[in-house]
């Protein structure tokens, strides 16, 4: 298994127990063929340029160590979330 870090900005308009949920949602994915080692939420913050008219996103950092396959899977997913403005999933060395 490799490790990765994946930051999600979600769209600032989601409630905290929407939050906490889609927060859920990514960490049981990544556990189901992998192991998240921490997650961090970083909290509302300021866009470097607007994204979908919003000004501001909600930063969130997942470490995680996972097989090679469940990455396009857990990007797929991201894709697919409507409260998900960006997404990038780097591998650690």
């Amino acid at each position: 298994m490799n490790k990765y870090e994946s930051v999600v900005i979600i769209n600032p308009g989601v409630e905290e127990n929407g939050m906490k949920e889609l927060i859920q949602k990514f960490s049981n994915l990544i556990n189901s063929d992998g192991k998240v080692e921490n997650v961090n939420e970083l909290g509302k913050k300021r866009l470097a340029y607007e994204i979908a008219k919003q000004k501001e996103g909600y930063y969130i950092v997942i470490d995680f160590e996972a097989n090679p396959s469940l990455i396009a899977e857990l990007e797929r997913i991201y894709r697919i979330t409507d409260n998900v403005m960006k997404f990038i999933v780097v591998r650690k060395d």
